[in-house]
């Protein structure tokens, strides 16, 4: 009965603590994945790319990539096709950094935000009126 109620207080303690961790290393990847770009990765469909977020599975398993285009979503099936044809080496090179007990498995999208809110503020300015008002 001790027993039980020991591994049940471990239990409770995991659990509270664990919350943020799928955060903090969707934030370590990011930087980490930010990195690679910059010093490492040279293929010619990924310039232009920039990074806006990751979101990783609870169990850490998985992580969902998400990233924006200098030219917007005409270039992002070229990106994800870059971002697949280098993912065997962006995995190693996370697990080395990271040294999590599983590399994350790394799937690419394309995140439409920042186009959507340039539309949005150019619809914004064109609409605002022109006197000193």
């Amino acid at each position: 009965m001790l027993r039980q109620a020991a591994v049940r207080r471990y239990d409770n303690g995991m659990a509270e603590g664990d919350g943020r961790r799928p955060e903090r290393v969707a934030e370590m990847v990011l930087r980490e994945l930010s990195q690679l770009l910059v010093r490492d990765l040279k293929d010619p469909r990924l310039r232009g790319v920039t990074l806006t977020r990751v979101k990783m599975s609870d169990d850490l398993r998985h992580g969902r990539v998400f990233f924006s285009h200098l030219e917007g979503h005409a270039h992002a099936a070229e990106s994800v096709k870059g971002f697949r044809s280098a993912s065997g080496f962006i995995r190693r090179q996370i697990g080395r950094a990271l040294q999590l007990r599983y590399t994350p498995e790394l799937d690419f999208e394309f995140d439409p935000g920042i186009e959507n809110a340039a539309r949005v503020n150019a619809l914004l300015q064109a609409n605002r009126p022109k006197g000193g008002e």
